[in-house]
């Protein structure tokens, strides 16, 4: 059991608005979230053999037939530097029609092959459709060349998704992943975003493989001037990873409105110190599992683009702190953020 605390149990409060139930992009009604861990071996790397720190994180937008119940989508690429699949049809089209799934950058392919998989042999006679895979680089703990995730791995994750999920930190995607030079993973937040007499959810699930320490935020507080990695673990000339941030809301926005509000996710970003560097491929995923008539006015969106930044924020944050300590391929170690000394200068600024 993950006993790390996320930002919240520090007592720090991100933004204004309140968080759902369990602050999670599961707050969202009927979305779900499965993961698939893989951790074998250490030592040497051996291409195909290992060590192996990777896995795969499935998020299901709700919990009927996603390609005969497609839902509204949208894409924005902050930077392209990415394998993404199946992004360029969603922000074509408007619609995602399948599980969205994170995993390595070379497991991208075959997670997509997996998903072709379950999503043909849960609809008989489609021979079309857009699987949706994003990626980040898990190569500096992870026999990456191995593409050690199979599809077994890829539908484990997506029928074990959990409604109520709050699962974060070095779990599925996020195993071999590294955030703002600690160790980075899953994280996941969210915000409840009242529109006249109506209350929406959103909800952000980030998969955290970017940033560079001096810059990490939490709070406003820039931890990074006081607290970096060991000297040996980071070099700013190396830098460089990718972020995939999912977006969910149960609002009854269109397509063109969900890319108005989803692409605040940038801003929840750069509050936690990212910047969206060359090599680091940055991208959003959004999506509305609402069935209600997309009656709000363009005028009304402001509370969602801000339970985004809030929300997106405080799940970068959440990616790091949840993330332990990890050593992988060739001895490569990732520390986990020490948490009495962010506790200390946190306390140092009043901001707990």
């Amino acid at each position: 059991m993950n006993t790390r605390p996320r930002v919240s149990d520090l007592g720090v409060k991100i933004g204004i608005l309140e968080h759902g139930e369990i602050n999670s992009i599961t707050d969202v009604e009927n979305v779900s979230v499965g993961n698939k861990t893989l951790i074998k071996g250490s030592g040497k790397l051996t291409i195909g053999s290992g060590p192996i720190r990777t896995g795969v994180t499935a998020i299901l937008p709700h919990q009927e037939n996603i390609f005969q119940k497609k839902i509204t989508g949208y894409v924005h690429v902050l930077n392209g530097f990415g394998k993404a699949i199946g992004f360029s049809q969603v922000k074509e089209l408007g619609v995602i029609e399948s599980p969205i799934l994170l995993t390595n950058t070379l497991n991208s392919w075959t997670v997509a092959d997996a998903l072709v998989d379950y999503t043909t042999g849960e609809n008989k006679g489609v021979f079309s459709f857009n699987p949706i895979v994003g990626e980040c680089n898990d190569s500096f703990l992870n026999d990456i060349i191995g593409r050690h995730i199979k599809s077994p791995d890829v539908i484990y994750a997506i029928k074990n998704a959990k409604l109520n999920s709050c699962e974060e930190g070095s779990i599925g995607a996020g195993t071999g992943m590294t955030g703002f030079g600690w160790k980075g993973g899953i994280g996941t937040s969210s915000r409840i975003c009242e529109i006249d007499s109506s209350k929406y959810t959103v909800g952000c699930l980030t998969l955290t493989n970017t940033g560079d320490p001096r810059e990490f935020r939490i709070g406003g507080i820039q931890i990074g001037k006081e607290l970096l990695p060991p000297k040996n673990d980071f070099d700013p000339s190396k830098l460089g990873g990718s972020i995939i941030m999912v977006i969910a809301t149960n609002a009854p926005v269109t397509s063109r409105q969900l890319g108005r509000i989803s692409r605040r996710a940038s801003l929840g970003l750069a509050r936690a110190g990212g910047i969206a560097d060359h090599s680091s491929g940055d991208f959003i995923i959004a999506f509305s599992n609402s069935e209600k008539a997309k009656n709000l006015d363009d005028s009304e969106l402001t509370p969602l683009m801000r339970g985004v930044i809030e929300s997106t924020e405080e799940a970068v944050i959440n990616s790091v702190l949840k993330s332990d300590t990890m050593t992988g391929r060739d001895g490569n170690t990732r520390i986990g953020i020490p948490i009495d000394q962010v506790t200390s200068i946190l306390a140092k600024y009043n901001v707990i």
